[in-house]
């Protein structure tokens, strides 16, 4: 870790390929080596990455957070999720009271040089949730909040099945659109017509 930094968090996302729902974040720290193994949330089953969440929660410093899918259609998925990741990190330094300038940030993917809207310290790094704890953490930990919230809206909005495909774009949640039309959550800046 550089000398100036203190800490390093890491930083990703869940919810870029959906066509219904938020955007989520999650940033997370440890103080020490978790001692369960962490993976890519999307390798992992939903009782699983259930449990880990429980566990990242009870040893880790983290914080959340979520873009809509409103704000999605208003300024784009890319922008949604640069958004989301400074309201992770904002929340994280002020929940923490840690400065900013204190914190590296790793960020799950290539080098795309976000524009965060804060001034902060990152690194990008490629496939970082298969290998770097804080990231795979992270990943975690916003996969299990959206799916969380996916579900919640299905009893809101029954007619989508949002508790079974969270929105994603599987062939029966193309097909309820094709018949019911979109629901209030549905990303209209994404094509929904087949």
């Amino acid at each position: 870790m550089p000398k100036r930094f203190k800490y390093i968090a890491g930083i990703d996302e869940a919810g870029r390929g959906p066509l219904a729902g938020p955007v989520a974040a999650g940033c997370v720290m440890f103080a020490d080596l978790p001692d369960f193994d962490l993976q890519d949330s999307k390798r992992l089953s939903p009782k699983r990455r259930e449990r880990l969440f429980l566990k990242i929660q009870q040893s880790a410093w983290f914080s959340l957070s979520l873009v809509s899918a409103e704000t999605i259609d208003r300024i784009n998925i890319l922008n949604a999720t640069y958004l989301a990741f400074s309201k992770a990190m904002l929340v994280f330094s002020k929940k923490y009271k840690i400065s900013l300038d204190e914190i590296l940030f790793i960020i799950d993917g290539p080098d795309f040089k976000p524009h965060l809207g804060i001034k902060t310290n990152y690194n990008c790094v490629v496939k970082a949730d298969t290998f770097i704890p804080e990231v795979c953490a992270a990943s975690i930990m916003a996969k299990v909040l959206r799916d969380k919230i996916m579900v919640s809206y299905d009893r809101v909005f029954p007619g989508w099945d949002f508790s079974r495909n969270k929105g994603y774009p599987t062939l029966s949640h193309r097909n309820r659109i094709k018949s019911k039309g979109l629901s209030p959550l549905h990303r209209r800046s994404f094509n929904l017509i087949w």
